[in-house]
């Protein structure tokens, strides 16, 4: 239900909301913000927004670079964060022209609300649902160094395998056997349990919380499914919600994909599905794993577009730190059932037709939810819309273990792109299906592909300690 602004009136008078604050994204999927006194919110701040500069969100913007940003009265949500009584509400960035304003095309929620509405005017569906799962490290300690004398990067967690003989109480996980482990090795249970009821006071509804495999304080938290625009910024406030938590219990959170060598990555793992007139668009019970013609096209479009998804669902240098073999993490371009080593897997246990859906493994929460979840959207319409067979196509049903096949027959497959730099030159040649109906801009690829080249190169120059070990004394 849509809530007007003498709800949010009502809501600043009944709770004594002293702050009204303003979250807005940048080009790289984090928050900032503007706050201002709530006896300065109005029906006129709903209409004529807050400005901001879009140059320093890292838009690159051809129309001058003063915006609005216009809040989102639905999004409105209490911080529990804040010692002074302040409301939260996210939005739409909005470009000053006369007599009115128009979205900015290059702000990701306004992306994300464009691919919606280039699938309604498909004609396809009118609704598309997703589930990410969000994959966490929480780390006890956490410091680094980056500088001409030191090069370093260390981290803690006190149940961990390397403080069994320092801990104490004896209260240690052996190395890649935390899943779903109990207390008393859960020590983070109240955290997590906190982070999950902040969750559902925000309006986002929760399947589960549980330890996830690698031991040194790896969990996972996911939601339930929900409508993709909302679920982005679901995504954002999960992420909010699970940061500032952590540093309350006196610990510091991460999404990035590889914290730490030898263990499992985090990554954040997309499921999805679409609905036409409150009826399931991807049930079938003739098809494989009872999904229908239009769900293989979907995916078939995933695969063939998904080296340039790379860019947009794992846009970190780290990210492909993750995606290797060993670790339930996916670097095959497949689909199967119940297979973790494909890239698209199809649960199983979702057995009614409303809930039978696909799922992206290869993503992480260093994405922009937005573009991500747009960009997903969009390389399955396009697949949709091209009749493009997965099968035909030799990306599968792949039902068995593709980490045990013989070299020859790994020599077959395709695989994911191995770094950063191989998923933007993908993005730059194979991007025609993001920017059909205008849904990304051009300038907007362009510029991130440029930001992105140049995080490469600044990566790339700086020593790691790996390369002292390997290369110092030769």
């Amino acid at each position: 239900m849509s809530k007007s602004v003498q709800e949010i009136m009502s809501l600043i008078a009944e709770k004594g909301i002293r702050m009204v604050d303003f979250k807005m994204v940048d080009i790289n999927g984090q928050y900032r913000h503007v706050t201002i006194p709530a006896e300065n919110f109005s029906e006129e701040t709903i209409k004529n927004g807050i400005g901001f500069d879009a140059s320093n969100y890292g838009y690159a913007v051809v129309e001058k670079s003063d915006m609005v940003f216009i809040p989102d009265p639905d999004t409105a949500v209490i911080d529990p964060f804040c010692q002074i009584p302040t409301l939260s509400m996210t939005g739409n960035a909005m470009i000053i022209d006369s007599p009115e304003n128009r979205p900015l095309p290059q702000y990701p929620r306004n992306i994300v609300r464009a691919a919606v509405q280039h699938m309604k005017d498909s004609g396809v569906a009118d609704t598309m649902l997703i589930l990410p799962e969000f994959e966490f490290y929480l780390f006890d300690h956490v410091g680094w160094e980056v500088s001409s004398r030191e090069i370093s990067a260390s981290v803690d967690a006190k149940q961990s395998y390397w403080n069994s003989a320092t801990e104490g109480l004896g209260v240690v996980v052996p190395k890649q056997k935390n899943y779903h482990i109990a207390k008393p090795f859960d020590i983070s249970y109240e955290c997590r349990s906190e982070m999950c009821m902040h969750m559902k006071d925000a309006g986002i509804d929760i399947n589960y919380h549980h330890p996830e495999v690698a031991a040194s304080g790896q969990f996972e938290i996911e939601p339930q499914l929900g409508e993709v625009v909302h679920m982005a910024d679901a995504t954002m406030m999960i992420k909010y919600i699970i940061h500032n938590t952590a540093l309350k219990y006196g610990k510091t959170a991460t999404f990035m994909p590889k914290p730490i060598y030898g263990e499992a990555g985090s990554g954040m793992h997309v499921h999805m599905l679409l609905m036409k007139d409150g009826m399931p668009v991807f049930s079938d019970d003739n098809g494989y794993a009872h999904l229908s013609e239009t769900a293989h096209y979907f995916m078939g479009g995933l695969l063939k577009h998904i080296a340039s998804l790379c860019a947009l669902t794992n846009p970190s240098t780290n990210s492909f730190k993750r995606l290797v073999p060993g670790f339930e993490a996916p670097v095959t371009v497949g689909y199967a059932t119940s297979n973790r080593s494909a890239v698209i897997r199809i649960p199983a246990y979702a057995k009614t037709p409303n809930k039978r859906r696909l799922e992206l493994r290869n993503p992480d929460a260093t994405c922009n939810p937005y573009f991500c979840y747009a960009a997903i959207l969009m390389a399955g319409l396009d697949g949709i819309k091209n009749k493009i067979d997965p099968h035909a196509n030799g990306w599968g049903p792949y039902d068995v273990n593709l980490y045990h096949l013989s070299d020859e027959e790994k020599a077959k497959l395709h695989h994911l792109p191995t770094s950063l730099e191989e998923a933007l030159d993908a993005l730059e040649k194979d991007n025609a299906y993001l920017t059909e109906a205008g849904v990304f801009p051009k300038e907007l690829i362009a510029n991130f592909i440029r930001s992105k080249r140049e995080e490469c190169r600044r990566m790339a120059a700086i020593p790691n300690p790996a390369e002292f070990e390997q290369y110092y004394n030769l």
